[in-house]
């Protein structure tokens, strides 16, 4: 199937982003697995997922790939990718309950904004503060995953926690930001 530029649907950034999701349920499997280097495997599977969102954006772009399919689906994947490891970590008792729904909150009401401006013909794209954001969370979720593994001198715990709340920070700021945006575009049009 053809989109309106006359690409394909499913084209290689969209290939990696479909992978992406098929990755999450392998790596949910890893984590509440049993055998002896589960979670170095999973945070290993968490990591290339991760890098499959910076890598099918920036492939779409450089190569006039973009799709329609493919907004759509970026976001989905990377916040079901984010939801499942930190509902994992409030499962294994390394992130406080609170924090993760106020950051799946925030995810879902990101979504109804980009849903309600794009029905009023306004692109909210991702800024600056939410890829940032982004990075935080992918950080502080390596390191809470690891933070048992013998593998370095640092309190992963610690510098997880501290991204992780960073990342919280960030998302606040960025949600607003979308729904200033929103807001003035409404106003504007409005007169």
């Amino acid at each position: 199937m053809e989109n309106p530029r006359g690409l394909k649907a499913l084209n290689f950034p969209n290939t990696l982003t479909l992978a992406r999701i098929l990755l999450i349920p392998i790596f949910i499997m890893s984590v509440v697995s049993s055998f002896e280097y589960s979670l170095l495997f999973a945070t290993a599977v968490f990591l290339t997922a991760s890098a499959t969102d910076a890598l099918d954006g920036y492939i779409a772009r450089r190569h006039s790939q973009v799709t329609t399919i493919g907004r759509l689906l970026d976001p989905v994947a990377d916040k079901l990718l984010i939801m499942a490891a930190l509902f994992l970590l409030v499962d294994m008792d390394r992130v406080a309950a609170w924090v993760a729904i106020i950051i799946v909150g925030r995810e879902f009401s990101v979504t109804a904004l980009r849903s309600l401006a794009a029905s009023q013909g306004l692109v909210l794209g991702a800024d600056i503060t939410g890829k940032y954001k982004m990075i935080l969370q992918i950080v502080a979720i390596v390191f809470l995953l690891l933070q048992d593994e013998s593998i370095t001198v640092a309190d992963l715990h610690m510098w997880g926690s501290l991204c992780l709340y960073a990342s919280l920070i960030l998302a606040l700021i960025s949600g607003i930001q979308y729904a200033a945006k929103l807001w003035k575009h409404m106003t504007l049009s409005s007169h």
